[in-house]
């Protein structure tokens, strides 16, 4: 039944890359992909080449991210609300943006290398604190704090901004896949695979962790580490991610229930691989209906997310209630 699952689930992973490079405001069929492919040059071979494709794996990259990431911190935290952002990644990410944007601070390195440089500083501090407290629950509520923070100092450069620079950071918020290049998906594709290998290796001490830090020690898995490498990984995923697309919201909260609904099990050995093709599958179809809704005008894909992946969540946590 698991092969079955996993083989739709590769399926629509196809599908929705094919409908990521042939949907948009210029029509493009499966001809023109071909002819694309066979290196014939004219428009709209130039728009599947070099606006699509690299847009629409961005997508898929960021999405599978985003998913693994949530799915390793609801696993540590034993928490079904956790998600890539928890930590305050997202707000130290959009406060370099703003710093960027708002204060001209570090005009050198553009949004992407703002926002990462957020990230990472939000990264270290998470690092640091997760190698000294022995408490998830500590350690969730640092990185909550943290996020207050971050949010307040941006709040404050927004008070002070133009309103023109306020409406560019504004829309960076809001997030989108539209502006990753090739040179963008090479950083991606190289730094995101080796996490997601990790991320497998983890899976037996991920499965003890589930029944809690006193069981997982007992069975000799070394929590600490473990904390710093689940704190470590998901943290850099949704830093690389928030980098390239700015803040995507509930890929990485709802696609871990999802897997586990499909294939009713916590064991990571099948979760893992199932999170990556549902998250990759997800962001995309996302990406694909923020530019098809209202063509040629183009959503926010964190718009689309939001509409979809909150009713789904609130569905799954009534049911986890129930039973």
């Amino acid at each position: 039944m698991r092969a079955i699952v996993f083989t739709l689930l590769s399926f629509i992973a196809v599908l929705s890359l094919i409908s990521g490079i042939l949907v948009g405001s210029v029509d493009a069929g499966l001809g023109d992909l071909m002819d694309t492919l066979h290196g014939k040059e004219n428009m709209k071979g130039y728009i599947i080449l070099n606006v699509r494709m690299p847009r629409t794996l961005g997508a898929f990259f960021g999405g599978a991210a985003l998913a693994v990431s949530g799915l390793l911190l609801q696993t540590y935290f034993r928490n079904p609300l956790a998600g890539p952002y928890v930590l305050g990644i997202s707000s130290a990410a959009a406060f370099g943006v703003a710093l960027y944007i708002l204060a001209g601070i570090g005009a050198g390195y553009g949004i992407v290398g703002a926002a990462f440089a957020g990230s990472a500083i939000a990264t270290v501090l998470i690092l640091y604190i997760a190698a000294r407290v022995r408490s998830a629950v500590t350690l969730l509520i640092a990185g909550l704090m943290l996020g207050y923070v971050f949010s307040a100092f941006e709040r404050i450069l927004i008070t002070l901004a133009e309103s023109e620079k306020v409406h560019e950071f504004v829309l960076w918020t809001f997030g989108s896949f539209s502006g990753i290049t090739w040179d963008d998906l090479r950083v991606l594709f190289t730094l995101s695979i080796p996490v997601f290998v990790l991320t497998f290796l983890l899976s037996k001490p991920l499965n003890a962790m589930l029944l809690g830090e006193d069981y997982a020690r007992s069975m000799g898995v070394d929590v600490r580490l473990l904390r710093i490498a689940v704190v470590a990984t998901s943290s850099f995923l949704a830093s690389l991610v928030t980098a390239f697309s700015g803040v995507v919201a509930f890929i990485g909260l709802a696609t871990p229930h999802i897997a586990r609904l499909l294939f009713r099990t916590s064991d990571h050995r099948i979760l893992t691989p199932a999170t990556i093709l549902l998250g990759a599958s997800i962001a995309v179809l996302c990406d694909v209906v923020a530019r098809a809704l209202l063509s040629p005008i183009e959503l926010p894909v964190s718009v689309i997310t939001s509409i979809f992946g909150a009713p789904i969540v609130i569905f799954l946590v009534m049911r986890r209630k129930r039973v």
